[in-house]
């Protein structure tokens, strides 16, 4: 069983909190944004692929580095989750998929992964959630790759992160699936008050249930991650198995990544990129663990810089909007009441976003 009653006390916003709530919730998305941005060139490869390639990665290896579904995907449950709050419910969720992806021309990338293809088939068959997250993928990293948001969302409230990402994720996920969204959510909830990092994988750790998949491979990760970037991986990486989008595999190498690092915004995403397999994932789950535990002014400003709004290429509908409208609208900045701006995805007519 999980053990969310058991998650550990972590510092309230603010208390010791030199980068403030705002900061690390731009930390938080932008850092996923970066990592994913990073990570996109060695996905699916070895490590002696990529160092046959590249040498060792540390910086954009591409002149136009861009984010790829991971950051599409986020900014979608983003701003889903900042119409509805706490109120979000699986209608909702799949109300959002149907009218922002289901229902429209896809782009190039075609809905991306594997359980994403599965869901939006199962939608557009009439099938409606849970039901439409059965299909022969529902273990993949793709709530894992959206579910920073959550955490950004409810910082410091690693459960209620934790039961929020599982109703977006009942659209698309079940099981090893689910719990892989919920330990990133949980993680970065933590990061949020700016806990230290055996709190963060402890917070992580509890909204999951103690004898699955995705929490052994998380024990297993960061208790070798003093050792390096090798030792993580091989502690949980299953060999010979072509898939690279395994919940239960890319949380682990994610997590294992940002305690190899202690939390240090470039170790974190430059750890998980240089072990390939779903490099992109990885990185953009440890790039939003280590954004939320040190704030954006932690990531080296040619990286923060090299991010635009998205593209589309995966989900038309995202384009135009920035990760960093997306933290505006989760952890807004304190001061008087600003004018309330409707995100589009929510069914609301304009295109405009907070800037």
């Amino acid at each position: 069983m999980a053990s969310i009653a058991c998650t550990p006390p972590v510092p309230a916003a603010g208390d010791g909190d030199t980068a403030g709530p705002r900061e690390r919730a731009r930390g938080a998305l932008l850092g996923l944004a970066v990592g994913d941005a990073l990570g996109a060139p060695a996905e699916n490869l070895k490590p002696s692929e990529i160092r046959a390639r590249w040498g060792r990665i540390t910086d954009y290896v591409t002149e136009q580095p861009c984010g790829t579904d991971d950051t599409e995907y986020a900014i979608f449950s983003g701003l889903l989750l900042a119409r509805h709050g706490s109120a979000l419910t699986p209608a909702h969720a799949e109300a959002a998929w149907h009218e922002w992806i289901a229902d429209r021309a896809e782009g190039p990338f075609r809905g991306a992964g594997f359980s994403e293809r599965g869901t939006l088939e199962n939608l557009r068959r009439g099938l409606a959630a849970p039901v439409s997250a059965q299909h022969r993928h529902a273990w993949s990293d793709g709530l894992a790759m959206r579910a920073a948001p959550f955490g950004v969302f409810a910082a410091g409230r690693p459960t209620e992160a934790a039961r929020l990402v599982a109703i977006d994720g009942s659209v698309s996920h079940e099981g090893e699936g689910i719990y892989g969204g919920q330990a990133v959510a949980a993680g970065v909830a933590a990061a949020m008050t700016g806990a230290p990092l055996p709190v963060v994988i402890a917070a992580a750790l509890a909204v999951i249930p103690e004898d699955s998949w995705t929490a052994r491979s998380l024990r297993r990760a960061v208790a070798v991650a003093h050792r390096g970037e090798r030792a993580v991986r091989r502690a949980v990486v299953i060999g010979g198995y072509p898939w690279t989008d395994l919940a239960p595999e890319a949380v682990a190498l994610a997590f294992g990544a940002y305690a190899a690092a202690d939390g240090d915004f470039r170790e974190s995403v430059l750890t998980a990129v240089n072990m390939g397999r779903d490099a992109d994932t990885t990185a953009a789950v440890a790039g939003a663990l280590a954004g939320a535990t040190r704030g954006a002014a932690a990531i080296p400003a040619h990286w923060s810089s090299a991010i635009g709004p998205s593209r589309g290429r995966c989900l038309p509908s995202m384009a135009g909007h920035h990760v960093l409208d997306v933290a505006e609208l989760l952890a807004p900045a304190p001061g008087p009441p600003r004018p309330t701006v409707r995100p589009p995805l929510l069914g609301y007519p304009g295109t405009e976003v907070l800037s």
